[in-house]
């Protein structure tokens, strides 16, 4: 049981989608005993058993398809099977299961620049249910960010060299120092990953200097379509917390536009 708690607590902390299947109630003849437990990832079954043979086999099949059918999933699943007559084996039982979908779907925001207008940000977004990665070549900056089991703080001379660690759909934003340190990670992006949001802080001449540097790139004119500059909702002042606020707006905006889990 141990082992069990121990296996979830290590896929949890790595961020890692599973399915926990709890036996819940057995009637008649079944392979397995009541709270027998298993765990499955998108590759199979990860630890543990139900009873193995057919039932595993489609509890195994119904945990894949929660965790990667996104217009299937659910974040909880309550079945009651016989064995003869859904699951096709001789056992004249009846098995009820409990699945329970962990770490599916999760919004994780990557920022890049730890400076004035994230500082005040990320004390915003901590409190949201989202997975923060802020990024910066100042420790001294990185330092002054709230320390929160949701945000994880990366010192990197070459920022642009943490793009290819960026999870999956990922929203990102570039607010480092200037245009110099924003431009490199920005096109690193455009040339060799995608995401459903990307936004570089900055104001409409910024984006235009930015239109320029992504020619010069070799990168086309439909891929200025795929950042936004400057962010957040048109909103409020320049004062650094209404422009968080306005960030933050944007963001849930365009997740709940994704149907992301919270």
């Amino acid at each position: 049981m141990i082992e069990y708690y121990n296996k979830v607590i290590s896929l949890l902390e790595k961020k890692i989608p599973f399915v926990s299947v709890v036996l819940v109630e057995t009637l008649g003849s079944t392979p397995q005993d009541q709270g027998s437990k298993m765990i499955v990832t998108k590759n199979g079954l990860y630890f543990g058993t139900i009873g193995g043979g057919k039932v595993e086999k489609k509890s195994i099949e119904e945990a894949i398809r929660l965790i990667t059918d996104r217009e299937y999933s659910k974040k909880n699943l309550f079945v009651q099977w016989n064995l003869n007559k859904d699951v096709g084996m001789t056992c004249g039982g009846t098995v009820k299961l409990f699945f329970e979908v962990f770490n599916f779907n999760l919004w994780n925001i990557v920022i890049f620049g730890a400076g004035h207008v994230s500082n005040a940000l990320i004390p915003m977004l901590i409190n949201l249910d989202c997975q923060i990665t802020c990024i910066d070549s100042r420790d001294e900056w990185l330092n002054k960010l709230p320390k929160s089991e949701n945000l994880k703080t990366i010192c990197l001379s070459e920022m642009k060299e943490y793009v290819k660690e960026i999870p999956e759909k990922s929203f990102v934003l570039l607010m480092s120092m200037g245009h110099t340190t924003d431009k490199p990670v920005l096109i690193e992006i455009l040339k060799t990953r995608k995401f459903p949001y990307i936004g570089v802080i900055g104001s409409k001449a910024k984006a235009n200097i930015l239109f320029k540097d992504l020619k010069e790139a070799g990168l086309s004119d439909s891929d200025r379509d795929l950042f936004y500059c400057p962010i957040g909702l048109d909103i409020g002042t320049n004062n650094i917390h209404e422009i968080a606020i306005s960030v933050i707006a944007q963001l849930i905006q365009e997740r709940d536009k994704l149907n992301i889990s919270i």
